[in-house]
Formats: structure tokens, C-alpha cells, sequence
């Protein structure tokens, strides 16, 4: 919050050191006629640029929310991969330790699914109890001590798999707990305030086709402003990532 305050305080200054010196300017240097019929042209310019540069925000803003759905996508993806994994190479182990393997990583994805989603869409952080069973994961996983070369080498890709796993699952965490920084935030809000307010500056809704376009793009900005709040949530209810790579190779997580 603190630096959301300086971004915008330190915003107010320039704007104000910018205004001082074009008052200044003006009280050495009166304006001509001339001077002023080229006004309206120059406040246009201004006001293109003003509308170009938050085009740019935005573009930024929503670049950076979707890198981070992906990202979360990405990161559930594997994790349920893996684990689907886990339970078809068990197949070459011992029909104990196989039943075990399988035991475990439904209760994983139960886990997962029930217990940690609704965490995740309060960018909380993960709790023991799954962490819990990704060590019991790796210790069912284990070769047995009689083992052939053959249930070793299965052993090893278990090993393996477990660590995608554990990789994904700490990159779930936080890609949960990220955010757009709320100085951008600041930005999009100041920038929004600044391209409507100049539809009351030049003389913007005189005729009904101006008006539909007024309000066009103060839909649009409406719209692009929630979609990045939506986005900025990767496990939300509204366009979050969801379990269902769970769910589809663990149907019981879905109960």
C-alpha cells in the first residue's frame, strides 16, 4: 500500500511541477491568436497520447495476469500427471507395495481437490496434511529390499515422477499467492479516471453516433478492468483454474 501511495503522490507532483511550468510559461510568454486556434489541435494530441499509453497499460497488465493463469494451469497439469503416472508404473512393483501406491495417491488427489482448492482461491498457503502425503508417496514408492533390476529401474522412475510432482505442487503454491502489483493497479485506476473524463472536454456525445462511441469505450474499459481482476486470481471462481486434471484420472476426488 505504501508504495501504491508514493506512485501516486509522486504522480500528483510531476502533473503539478508540469502545470507550474506551463503557467509559468504562459505568464512570460503570452499567448498569440494564433497560439490559440492551435490549442484544440495540441489537447487532441494529448489526448491520443493519454489514450495510447494506457492501451499500453492494459496490454501490459493483461499480459502479465494470463502469464500467471497459465502458469497455474501449467503447474496442476503436471502435478496431476505425475501422479497419474505414479500409480501406472506401480503396476511393475510387488501387488502390495502397487496397492499401497494407489492408496496414497487417491487420497492425494482427494486431498488436493477438496481440501487445498478452496485455500488456493484465498492465495492461503498449502497445509501439511498434503505435504504429509507426498512423503508417504516417496516412502511407498521405495524399492523393496528383495527387489529385481527390472523393479529398481521402476523404483527410480517413481522417484522421478514424485519429483515433478513436489516440483509442481510448490510451484502451485506460489503462483497462487502472486498478484498484479498494486501499483499497477494504481495506473489502470488513474488511467481509467483519465480517458472518460476526456469525453467531457471535447464536447464528446453531441451527436448520437458520438455517444454510442462514448460509451463503447467506457464499456470496453469496464469490461478490461474486470477481466484483468478475474485473471489476476489464477484459481478463482470466475476463469480459475480448476482440479479437473484430478479428477479425471482420480474420479473418487470428485465426490
Amino acid at each position: 500500500m505504501d508504495h501504491v501511495i508514493a506512485t501516486l503522490a509522486f504522480g500528483l507532483l510531476a502533473a503539478l511541477v508540469a502545470a507550474g511550468a506551463v503557467v509559468g510559461w504562459r505568464h512570460f510568454h503570452p499567448a498569440e491568436a494564433d497560439d490559440e486556434e492551435g490549442g484544440e489541435e495540441v489537447a487532441e494530441y494529448m489526448s491520443m497520447m493519454i489514450a495510447l499509453l494506457y492501451a499500453l497499460l492494459l496490454g501490459l497488465a493483461l499480459v502479465s495476469v494470463w502469464e500467471l493463469r497459465s502458469d497455474a494451469e501449467s503447474h496442476t497439469s503436471t502435478e496431476a500427471g505425475a501422479l497419474h503416472q505414479m500409480t501406472v508404473l506401480a503396476e511393475g512393483l510387488p501387488t502390495p507395495q502397487k496397492k499401497r501406491i494407489a492408496s496414497v495417491a487417491e487420497r492425494y488427489a482427494v486431498h488436493v481437490v477438496q481440501g487445498e482448492w478452496p485455500r488456493l482461491k484465498e492465495r492461503g498457503q498449502l497445509p501439511e496434511p498434503g505435504w504429509a502425503l507426498v512423503r508417504q508417496l516417496r516412502a511407498v514408492a521405495a524399492a523393496p529390499t528383495d527387489a529385481t533390476p527390472s523393479q529398481e529401474v521402476t523404483a527410480l522412475e517413481l522417484l522421478g515422477q514424485l519429483s515433478a510432482l513436489d516440483d509442481a505442487r510448490r510451484g502451485r503454491e506460489a503462483v497462487s499467492q502472486e498478484t498484479l502489483s498494486p501499483v499497477l493497479w494504481a495506473g489502470i485506476f488513474v488511467g481509467a479516471v483519465l480517458s472518460v473524463g476526456m469525453l467531457f472536454f471535447f464536447g464528446i456525445g453531441r451527436s448520437p453516433g458520438q455517444l454510442m462511441m462514448a460509451m463503447g469505450m467506457v464499456v470496453l474499459t469496464v469490461f478490461l478492468g474486470l477481466l484483468i481482476h478475474h485473471l489476476s486470481t489464477p484459481f478463482g471462481d470466475v476463469m480459475g483454474v480448476t482440479p479437473d486434471p484430478f479428477t479425471r484420472y482420480f474420479p473418487a476426488a470428485s465426490a
